[in-house]
């Protein structure tokens, strides 16, 4: 073997949620390049058809699952059909996730807890629906975001305590299920790529954040997903409980 037969992922099977848009779709095609076969949840499941048929058109294999991360019962439902269509569950990669920008004071009960059902608890449903299934060597990796670590200018309470919560529960999940399971968990804080949530930014606000990109300019998401390849591959098999900052220097400015 070389160093690069490290990165392989040939014969694993990984589910990537939040899947038809984003980091998501770049996320299930590296994997998918990287040799494995890809299950696609989302919540829009009319969206993940074009994602399977990309990654089919490349020799991969995707099936596309209807999948609401908020519900343990879908949780369990994909994890399930991964094993019937495919017969083993290697890879998790907790991806869905949504935002808001509501001022603290303003924020409802409502609006808080929403954000906190789909990126927080959503993530620790998968990660349970799929550690039971999971064999020694697989693994999990949690998309956080560099606004755990930092903040941004912008009224995001929930978002960022949600994504904050998502590292703290990496470093639980690894503490549990590293040594007794075999499972490495790892977490990744992307900073700015495109996605709806970038789309939405007011204009200017890119902009005003350039002078904290030490990279200055917003990344590429290949360039997350070649992160995401390296956790979930044999490469990355002695990290666990770590977040690892793709965000161009954003964090440290």
């Amino acid at each position: 073997m070389t160093i690069l037969d490290e990165f392989l992922l040939t014969d694993r099977v990984a589910i990537v949620t939040g899947a038809s848009s984003g980091l998501g779709i770049a996320f299930a095609r590296a994997l998918s390049q990287a040799g494995a076969s890809v299950v696609l949840g989302a919540r829009r499941t009319g969206r993940l058809a074009p994602v399977a048929e990309a990654i089919q058109a490349e020799g991969g294999r995707a099936l596309s699952v209807p999948l609401d991360v908020t519900d343990p019962v879908s949780c369990t439902a994909l994890a399930d059909a991964a094993m019937a269509e495919f017969g083993q569950v290697d890879i998790l990669v907790n991806n869905a996730g949504v935002g808001t920008a509501f001022p603290a004071t303003r924020e409802t009960p409502e609006q808080f807890r929403s954000v906190i059902e789909v990126n927080l608890n959503g993530s620790y449903w998968m990660a349970q629906a799929c550690g039971r299934v999971m064999r020694p060597g697989s693994s999990i990796t949690n998309i956080s975001s560099v606004l755990a670590l930092t903040t941004a200018g912008l009224p995001q309470a929930a978002y960022s305590a949600s994504k904050a919560g998502l590292i703290g529960l990496t470093r639980d999940l690894a503490q549990q299920w590293t040594g007794r399971k075999g499972i490495p968990v790892n977490a990744i804080a992307p900073g700015y790529f495109p996605s709806e949530m970038t789309e939405q930014y007011k204009d200017g606000y890119l902009d005003s954040m350039r002078p904290r990109m030490l990279i200055p300019r917003m990344g590429r998401p290949e360039e997350c997903a070649a992160t995401l390849v390296w956790l979930a591959s044999p490469a990355a098999g002695y990290v666990t409980g770590q977040t690892i900052v793709v965000d161009g220097g954003v964090s440290i400015t």
